[in-house]
């Protein structure tokens, strides 16, 4: 289960990738392709050629999950097709993922209380 919070880290391959693959072809992108490490709980938003599929990555403490989407009537927003990751926030993931305009969700830092009140 992804645990949405401030702390979770969501990072999105902006190229497409081959949606044959599953959980650990995925895992080996990350570590070759995106120079980072799959296993730190991070997920990981992969997209399709045909922009109306996600696959999602992320490593739950106990092992490897793998998520799949499909839009049935429309497309996924998808930022520009670039080399490397682009960050969002769990608000705006949960936007990408119902088929919203994740781009407007503005990003809002929460700071942690250090005592009770």
């Amino acid at each position: 289960m992804i645990t949405a919070g401030a702390e979770l880290q969501v990072l999105v391959a902006t190229r497409p990738v081959d949606f044959r693959k599953q959980a650990d072809g995925l895992a080996a992108i990350v570590q070759a392709a995106l120079g980072a490490d799959p296993f730190n709980g991070a997920v990981y938003v992969f997209r399709s050629k045909r922009m109306d599929r996600v696959k999602l990555l992320w490593w739950d403490g106990t092992g490897i999950c793998l998520m799949t989407k499909r839009l049935e009537d429309s497309q996924f927003r998808w930022p520009p097709i670039e080399d490397g990751m682009l960050k969002l926030s769990a608000v705006q993931l949960a936007a990408l993922l119902e088929g919203g305009q994740w781009a407007h969700v503005e990003r809002r830092d929460v700071v942690r209380p250090s005592i009770a009140q």
